[in-house]
Formats: structure tokens, sequence, C-alpha cells
């Protein structure tokens, strides 16, 4: 059998010569067995894709929208207990960062549960070996590889990120549908963004945030060759936790279903990150380090070792034997330190054979760790540790995973990032980002509509509603004055030209294939330029803030903080503008005319799953004309299945309101980098065709808002109006409410409560009683319901307090209590979610409480939800609202 590889040529790798890609491990007497192996992974990969129910997306991708749709696995607490479940039922916990999410035992039971008092059968005692055998499960490992297999780059990117979250290893290169051939994740990672606080910056209490791809850090990684008895992935584990909390990151033997035997996943190098927090006493490492872990042996993957070897600062090979193997070890044109970790409890090793070893390695005692069964598993870690150690200290050679890419290329690996559609919309983005020196001028010279001219219309469309400044004018005179006003506001917008940059971005959007790949891309390179921008002035703020009692200049860089934040919602919102400021030409004319497709444009990355800006958070307005025209040709392209229910989330500032919604739904609300959400988004989640029977709607809007009481906005005088105004916004356009409160005290919620009375009161007016539902966070207490039954009665009691007020000021005295105006149950309406992580970050996984509580609040809003009896409830109506 002869078996030929095809690899995909590019810019770098067509210029590569044959001879250069001739592999340093030769072990020529197993070529033949290489190649057996070959041949056997795909026939591996083909059945265990089968069995998981996956063979279809082998060729069709799964997508975030499949992923993330609500169906009837969302309310099941387990599979099925079939393999084909497994894949979902690891999904759906990861996309609510559960560190449970590897444990996949789905082994029906098979003893006998006979009530009658029968004699045991030798069927039974075989079913039991069978139990105690795991001849059915399924390795995490294989379930992880293969789901990275089907996934397209989007899902692949959630699910490094989520896995990265929960602390769990992350693939590094992930095999193909070969033994030889793999690919390196960069695109994949490229999401994962870290703080942490290096031993320099310990004193200042400063940190480090900086996407991971982009970090220079030095690797060490950890190979087997041959057998070996001591577990590699274990003793990382312990190698990377400290002595007051062990956690799992890399799958092991003595983990659920850990010691099933792996059939797709030898040859996946997984990678994690020590990221120290600048406390010597909680810290392993004082300085970040990457670690890599290459599955199965050695000798079968030697490109995986070659490309290790030569992006490492050490490779770790643990081992059994010191035999003939190791010459293996001395062919390697070796850029990285070679330490060997020798299992030697059987005694098997001696002196002569450890010099032997070590003349042909050219290694010295400090490269060889020896274990065995004198050495107990601290000594033996802390062995490990001080190489390990020793190794960051001194090493010169640190590496970003994005320049391993220039390696992964001379050795003709692949990397997702090649991709054609990838590539281009790079350039596009890159084209647009490179022309930015400083945000806050940037903003102003190419994205002008939304500047100064906006908020004047804004100040006008308020007044033309409220006329607060009329006086003793004449009422339909100052009307005039004012609608002449707004036409000359929109005349100048319109005399104004789309800028190259605008241009160049409605461009991009406009290619199907690149758009999802370019927006990534856009908010990748603007997420970063905010980061250093940012972290430069909250750098100046503080110095200014310890020596400077000039208040103003304060004041100033107060300012900047939030005006040099630049996100991709900042193009978006000058779309909505240009495309308003049209609306006020003839139909005929063309600069109108050329504008007129980008409401669909938008309505289709509505449905592509990427939110809408409802509220411009910098100017608090809503562009009305622009979203109605996005919403109606959404209700266009989905119609008759255009029935929707609306979530929102109320709440004070950096209280983890955006956090509750991203664990629930799985998403990612585009939000700049170094600040809260501003204003309001919308995002469509998908409801399955099966289950929209249940909930009587076919996606469900998700809205997220500004935090309320925002420090930014407590020095203006209209603070108050515009958290009134927001609250009502959001409450009148949803079904059901979450009011988050991220401390037990309610007595300091008693403003927010307010506002959000005030707002459901006026929805009683226009014939909506909307659902509310309290979530209490922070609260970890397994008596927290129990104990706060008295807070809860108080709660209810200041609510029919704050409802008689309100009415009292908005002249409707008939509501005496808040269930007047609310549907709200204070036993069922109130959730108590526990802190979100468990243990110090920046190592610190998410706490399995959390994500449970999260899940258990999920599953109560979709039944809430499924209650919401309206016969009106489609995307016209909310359009209309």
């Amino acid at each position: 059998t002869r078996i030929i590889y095809f690899f995909p040529l590019n810019e770098k790798t067509a210029s590569i010569k044959q001879s250069s890609h001739s592999m340093k491990i030769k072990p020529s007497p197993l070529k033949r067995a290489t190649l057996q192996k070959a041949v056997g992974f795909k026939t591996n990969l083909m059945t265990i894709m089968k069995d998981l129910g996956l063979e279809q997306h082998s060729k069709e991708k799964l997508s975030l929208s499949k992923i993330l749709q609500i169906d009837d696995k969302t309310l099941n607490e387990e599979p099925d207990k079939s393999k084909s479940d497994l894949p979902w039922y690891f999904m759906k916990k990861l996309m609510m960062v559960n560190v449970t999410a590897r444990n996949i035992k789905h082994v029906k039971q098979l003893r006998s549960n006979r009530d009658d008092a029968s004699e045991t059968t030798d069927n039974d005692f075989e079913a039991l070996l069978k139990i105690s055998n795991s001849e059915d499960m399924v390795n995490p490992l294989d379930v992880i590889t293969a789901l990275f297999l089907c996934s397209d780059g989007f899902v692949q990117q959630q699910m490094a990120l989520k896995m990265s979250m929960c602390q769990f290893s992350v693939p590094l290169l992930l095999p193909s549908c070969d033994s030889q051939q793999c690919t390196l994740m960069l695109w994949a990672m490229r999401d994962i963004v870290k703080q942490y606080r290096p031993e320099a910056l310990s004193e200042s209490k400063g940190f480090t945030e900086e996407r991971i791809v982009l970090s220079n850090l030095p690797m060490v990684s950890f190979v087997r060759l041959g057998e070996c008895s001591l577990s590699k992935s274990e003793t990382l584990n312990k190698l990377l936790s400290n002595s007051q909390q062990y956690h799992d990151i890399f799958v092991h033997h003595n983990m659920e279903c850990g010691d099933s035997p792996r059939r797709i996943s030898n040859g996946l190098t997984e990678i994690t990150w020590y990221l120290p927090c600048g406390n010597k006493n909680i810290d392993v490492f004082s300085q970040p380090v990457a670690v890599a872990n290459l599955r199965g042996d050695i000798e079968s993957f030697e490109k995986q070792v070659e490309f290790l070897c030569q992006t490492s600062a050490a490779v770790f090979v643990f081992l059994d034997k010191l035999d003939a193997k190791c010459n293996l070890l001395s062919t390697q044109t070796n850029k990285a330190q070679i330490f060997l970790v020798v299992n030697n409890t059987n005694k098997q090793i001696n002196v002569s054979t450890l010099k032997e070893v070590s003349r042909k390695l050219g290694l010295t005692k400090s490269n060889i760790i020896i274990w065995n069964k004198d050495v107990n598993d601290v000594n033996f870690v802390n062995l490990v540790r001080e190489a390990v150690s020793d190794v960051i200290s001194k090493t010169k050679r640190k590496m970003s995973i994005e320049q391993m890419a220039d390696i992964a290329h001379e050795l003709v690996i692949w990397v997702d990032e090649d991709s054609p559609e990838c590539q281009r919309a790079k350039k596009l983005a890159d084209a647009i980002t490179a022309e930015i020196q400083d945000p806050l001028t940037f903003k102003e010279e190419q994205l002008p509509l939304q500047g100064q001219i906006w908020k004047k219309l804004t100040s006008l469309e308020k007044e033309e509603f409220r006329l607060r400044k009329l006086g003793s004018e004449n009422i339909e005179k100052y009307k005039s004055d004012l609608k002449e006003k707004k036409e000359k506001l929109r005349q100048k917008q319109n005399s104004i030209n789309m800028s190259n940059i605008l241009t160049c971005f409605i461009k991009a959007l406009s290619l199907q294939k690149e758009r999802s790949y370019f927006l990534k891309w856009m908010r990748i390179n603007l997420d970063n330029m905010s980061r250093i921008k940012l972290s430069g002035l909250r750098k100046l703020y503080k110095e200014k803030w310890k020596s400077s009692e000039n208040k103003e200049e304060i004041k100033q860089l107060d300012q900047q903080l939030t005006s040099s934040s630049l996100g991709i919602e900042h193009f978006f919102r000058e779309m909505g503008q240009i495309y308003e400021a049209s609306r006020f030409l003839p139909e005929t004319d063309p600069s109108r005319q050329q504008l007129n497709h980008l409401p669909e444009l938008c309505a289709q990355l509505l449905l592509d799953g990427f939110p809408l800006e409802l509220v411009d958070g910098d100017a608090s307005n809503i562009p009305l004309q622009w979203v109605s025209d996005v919403l109606s040709q959404l209700n266009e392209m989905v119609s008759p299945k255009n029935k929707i229910l609306v979530v929102t989330v109320l709440g004070v500032q950096s209280t983890g309101k955006s956090t509750i919604l991203n664990t629930m739904f799985g998403v990612q609300f585009a939000v700049s980098s170094g600040r809260c959400t501003r204003g309001a988004f919308m995002l469509l989640i998908k409801v399955h065709e099966e289950f929209n029977t249940k909930l009587d709607c076919d996606f469900i809007v998700i809205i997220d808002t500004e935090g309320l009481k925002s420090p930014e906005l407590a020095q203006l005088d209209n603070s108050y109006e515009h958290d009134n105004e927001l609250a009502t916004l959001v409450v009148g356009l949803s079904d059901l409410t979450i009011v988050n409160i991220a401390m037990e005290n309610l007595t300091e919620m008693k403003d927010i409560l307010q506002i959000v009375v005030h707002a459901f009161l006026r929805m009683k007016e226009v014939g909506k009683m909307p659902k509310c539902h309290f979530v209490h966070q922070n609260v970890s207490d397994v008596s927290a319901h129990e104990k706060n039954l008295r807070d809860r009665k108080l709660l209810l009691q200041q609510l029919n307090e704050m409802t008689q007020a309100a009415a009292r000021m908005e002249k409707k005295e008939k509501c005496i209590s808040f269930t007047d105006v609310m549907d709200y149950n204070p036993d069922t309406g109130n959730c108590y979610i526990p802190g979100l992580w468990n243990g110090n970050p920046p190592m610190a996984p998410v706490n399995a409480a959390y994500s449970e509580a999260v899940y258990e609040l999920k599953k109560n809003i979709i039944l809430l939800l499924g209650m919401c009896n309206y016969s009106k409830n489609d995307i016209s109506d909310f359009k209309e609202c």
C-alpha cells in the first residue's frame, strides 16, 4: 500500500525545497508500522465520528448558530447515555464554562435491577466485569479532538476560549486525518486574553494584559518515549497546582474515562500557561511560562517532536527504560534543552547505563530526574519544578505562538490561519487599522458623523418630544424651529463625504466568505490597539492621581480614558448615521440609493450571530430609522418564522451582567477592550424547530445593557435621568428582565430598584406586564435561599413601597403593590449565584457552582418564557415597540 500526502502550499511553504523536509528522527525499521498506524488512525477516525454522531460534520462543519441554538438538550441535565450524545453534552457544558464538561462517562448501568431475590447468574457477573473494565467508554481527548476536527474556525475559537477559562489545556497541534500531519491552532487561540502579574510588577500592583498568542514566553514541553508507567499528565497537573488548590488541567489516567484507550487523539499536542498573580505564597513560578504536552509515543510523531524541539526552551522526556531508543534523541538538531525523567521504581537502571546515555546525549546530571520508590510524589514534583524554574530563569529562548507559525511552515505543518478566506480578511482589516495612530483623532477624522453633530441632534430630538425649554414661546413656532435646526444638522451630515476607511469597511462586509473573518480580525486589531493605548493612559492616570492636586488634569485624563476607546461598534454606528442622514435626501438621489443595501447587510449579520447596537452609549440615543429598517429586513428574511421573545439584564456597572449572559447563552457581546458595555446591544439566539412549539417563538433576543449608576456618568447632572431612560427602554422591549444584584444587602440597591419600578409601572400603561427575575451574585452559601427568606420579604416590601411612591409620581395611584405591575413571585423569582472564580486568578478556573447556578437560572428563564402567552411577539411588533 502506498500512502501519498498532499500538502497545501502558501507563500511561505511554496519556496521550501523538498530536501528541507527530511525528518530528524528516522526510525527506519518502524516505517512500515508508522504507515500502518496512519491507515489505522483513519479507520479509527471514521469509526469514532460515526459513534459520536459527527460523521456528517466532517465535511459540513459545525457552526456557532448550531452549537448555541435552544433545543431539548438545553433543558436536559444528562445525556441519553449514548455515544452520539457525548459531543453535545460536552459542548453544552463547555459553552457554559463548566469545569465538569470533560466528565463524559456514558455506559449504561448493566447490573440487574430485579426486585426478586433470585440467585445471581453468570450473566450478572459478566455484566459486572464489563462495567469494571470500562469497555465501552470514550476518552475525553477523543471527544475534544473529534469536535475540533468537525468545527469551523469560529466554533474552534469559542471552544479554545471556554476551555482556557476552565483552565483546561487547549490544542496546540491538532492531528489531522493521518498520524503524520497536524495543524497549528493559531486562529483557534486568537481570542484568549490573559491578565497576570509577573514578579517585577508585584510591588506596584500593576499587571500585564495581552492576547496570549502574542505573548513572548518560554515554552517547556513534555513528551514520552516508549511505554512509561509514570503518568506524565498527572505529574504536570501537580507541577502547575499550588499547595492550596489542585486542578486537572490535563486529562490523565485517573480521571473519569481517562483510562479509556485513545483512538484518535494520539499526536495531539496540548498547551496551557502558568501565569503568576504576584503573591509569593501562591505562585508556583514567579514568571509566566507556556507548557506543552504531546500525547502518544514520540517514535510515532516525528513532526510534532521536531516542532517542539525548535520552539521550546526545554523538552522533558518521560521514559521507563534507558535503552537504544534514547538514540532517537541524539539525532535531533536540538535548540531545546533535553531533560530525562526516568521511572526507576523497579531499580533496573544502573550507574554505567546512566553515564553512557548522558555521554551520548551530552547531558549533565542536572538534566536527569529519577523517580523511584524512595522518592514520594511531593519531592518528585518539586525536583521537576526546580528544573522548570531553572529553565525559565536562565533561558533567552522566548517565542509567541504567532512566531511559531513560521517554524510550522518550515516543517510543512498546516496552520489553521492559512485558509484563503482568513488571510484575505486579515489584509482587509489590517489595511483599515494600520491607518489608526490615535483613536480619538481617528474617530474625529474618519468617523465624524457620530461626534458632536449626532450629540446635538440627540438633544434636539429629545427636546422636540419633551419641550422642557419652551418657556413662554409659541409651541408651534418652537417645534418648527427645532425641526429646522435638525434639518440643517442632517444637511451638514450629508455634506460630509463617506471616508475611504468606512467605504473599505462596508465593501469588506459585502464579501460573504470573508465577512465573519474580517469582523473578527477588526475586533482583534482594535482590541489590541485599545489595550495598549488604555494601558498607557491608566499608568499616567495612576501617577497623576498620586502626585497631582490638579483635579482638572485628572478629570481630563478620565475623559481621555473614556474617549480613547475604539471598537467595531463605532464603525457600525457611523454606518447607521450615514444611513439615517441619507433618508433626508430625495429617494432618487444616487447618494441615498447606494446606501439602500446597508440594513439588509446588517440584518444578515444579526442572523450570523453578530450584535446590533440599539442604543448609542456615547450619545444615549437610538438611531430609529436605521434600527427600524434593519429589523424590517430581518423580518423579511426569516418570515414566517419571525416570532421572538426578549430577555434583558439590568444592574449596577461591573457586577457581571455580560458575564451572566455570556455564560448562559455561550455568546460574546462586542465590547471594546478595557471598558464596560456602553449603551445597549441586541443579539439573536435561534430556537430549534422542534423546540419552538414549547416556547412559541423562533428566536430569543438577548439585550445587554450598560451598567446603571455608572461612575463616569455620576458627575453629570442628568445621570439619574439617563439610568431611568435606559431602564424604561430595555424593560419595555423585554418579555423577561433579569435584575442583577451583586450583594446580599438589598438596601444598597434601593436606587436601582426605584428606577426599575418606574420602568415597570410605565409598561402597564401600554398593556404590557413583563416578567421579572432577581439574581443575587456572590452568594455561595448552600442555605442562601432559606436564610434569605427574610431578605426576600424585605425586598418585596421595599418594591411595594417604591411602587406606591412611583405610582404617586406618575399619577397612577391605583397600583398599590409591585405584583400589580410585574409578574413576580418572591419564592421562585430569586436566584443565588456564587462567585465566578474558584481560587485566585489568573490560574483559577471558573467555579463549577457558578456554572451550575447559571444553568439553573437559564432553565428557569426558558420555562418562564414558555409561559409568556402573548398573541403578538414577532419582529414587527418589537420594531414598533
